[in-house]
């Protein structure tokens, strides 16, 4: 039992059955080969109906951290024996320790498929080369997302990271007219075309097509703006996904900027509340912590397993005018990314919204966090824009600069308009907070954390 064909399209009522029957055998298998889950569960059976899935306890990222310490290399949520496992990934590490993950043959065909799913509603086609420059050193955003643009019918190129230069003279080169990276990636190529090739324009090398995954930032009106401006390319959020769980299976089409849910004749969706764990219904404007079971995974399969990023319901039901029918969704942030300054929840995505209002900077800010909560301000780092002609690496700083200090002003007092927390707004110079070619980490806790502390 796998996937379902055009299951995108499919109503959820026309999905019932397959899904009901994927669980069924699922479960069995979960039951019968998880340690992780046997001790979890404490001898309980899961119920046969995924509508009471609430009764089972949640999983975490954390419990899998320990099982995978204590029960190296894959963890005693390891289900299959070693000679079903056709290939391993590593987790990029991004909010802590790096883990392992195994897949059966059938479990990468799955997620390629689902992935090719998303990037195909966000407007891939055969008719396009497209350049992938996310890292496959081990990392599932690398080989694994190629195997999704593939499922296209997409002319694939495998960049990975680092060469720039190489990158900018490929892309002339092969007529390359989409390209597949996180969100920050751009910033770092345009430094490069505007440093290093004179007379080159961004708007020149052809890309009609942005594929951005891995970080938040691509729902921003102002991110999108700026792509079309610089680069005189679409923008699309097309690389939603939870590494320990799938690879790829949110994105958004021509129509809608929000993201679809593409997989859910292999993947089952709820909601909790972040700090109860109770229960959300999945309804037009709610919001949680998205929690995902496996219906369909041989090697690692995880049930009820907490992804940590709260999202918002946009459309729980309904057919997008783009035909798919997945409900419709927005990631709000990460819960352990939120800052609470003054009881105020908020999430670098909310930060960046304000920060790309403002042409004078470059988009880059960093949070920067030097002790425990709680917080009166938050303390934002960001950088000038550059100018064009500009290279950013023989500007130097001023020190007191009135100009920056008016800036920093008009900053926080946006954010303090727009999101009604005060701020304490550091302008630096352009091209001081560096790039990556990478996941870009916007929330940096410099101190050491004490049990309980965020």
């Amino acid at each position: 039992m796998t996937t379902v064909p055009d299951a995108d399209a499919l109503a959820a009522a026309d999905l019932a059955e397959h899904t009901s029957r994927s669980w069924r055998s699922q479960r069995e298998h979960v039951a019968t080969h998880s340690a992780f889950y046997q001790q979890l569960w404490d001898g309980r059976r899961p119920p046969s109906d995924l509508r009471d899935l609430p009764e089972l306890p949640l999983s975490d990222k954390s419990q899998l951290r320990e099982s995978q310490a204590n029960h190296p290399p894959f963890g005693d949520y390891l289900a299959a024996p070693p000679n079903v496992i056709n290939r391993m990934h590593r987790t990029s590490g991004t909010t802590g320790q790096a883990m392992n993950l195994a897949l059966s043959a059938r479990d990468a065909t799955i997620m390629a498929e689902v992935g090719g799913r998303c990037h195909r509603a966000a407007g891939l086609t055969a008719a396009h080369t497209v350049v992938h420059c996310l890292n496959y050193r081990m990392w599932m955003g690398g080989i694994t997302d190629h195997m999704t643009l593939e499922a296209t019918g997409a002319t694939v190129v495998p960049f990975g990271v680092g060469g720039s230069e190489l990158l900018v003279r490929t892309i002339q080169e092969v007529g390359i007219t989409a390209i597949s990276c996180t969100p920050s990636y751009p910033a770092v190529l345009e430094d490069t075309v505007r440093g290093h090739f004179p007379g080159l324009d961004p708007r020149d090398l052809g890309l009609k097509l942005g594929l951005f995954g891995g970080e938040p930032g691509v729902d921003d009106p102002a991110f999108r703006a700026r792509m079309s401006a610089t680069w005189g390319m679409q923008a699309r959020n097309a690389n939603y996904g939870v590494s320990d769980v799938f690879s790829n299976f949110g994105a958004e089409c021509e129509f809608e900027t929000s993201l679809h849910f593409m997989a859910a004749d292999v993947l089952h969706a709820e909601l909790v509340d972040p700090d109860s764990g109770e229960p959300i219904a999945v309804a037009d404007g709610r919001r949680g912590e998205l929690v995902l079971t496996h219906l369909a995974r041989d090697c690692q399969p995880l049930v009820r397993f907490r992804t940590g990023d709260i999202i918002e319901i946009r459309e729980a039901a309904g057919r997008c005018r783009c035909g798919r029918t997945g409900f419709r969704f927005a990631v709000i942030g990460r819960s352990d990314d939120m800052v609470i300054v003054r009881g105020i929840n908020l999430f670098p995505t909310m930060v960046a919204a304000v920060v790309n209002e403002f042409s004078e900077l470059s988009g880059h800010y960093v949070i920067r966090l030097d002790h425990p909560p709680p917080y009166d301000r938050l303390p934002i780092t960001v950088e000038r824009a550059v100018a064009v002609g500009a290279d950013p690496v023989d500007d130097e700083p001023v020190d007191d600069d009135p100009a920056d200090r008016e800036l920093a002003a008009r900053v926080a007092s946006a954010i303090k308009d727009r999101l009604g927390a005060s701020a304490l707004v550091t302008v630096e110079t352009a091209g001081s907070l560096g790039r990556t070619e990478g996941k870009t980490a916007r929330v940096l806790r410099t101190y050491r954390p004490t049990r309980g502390t965020p």
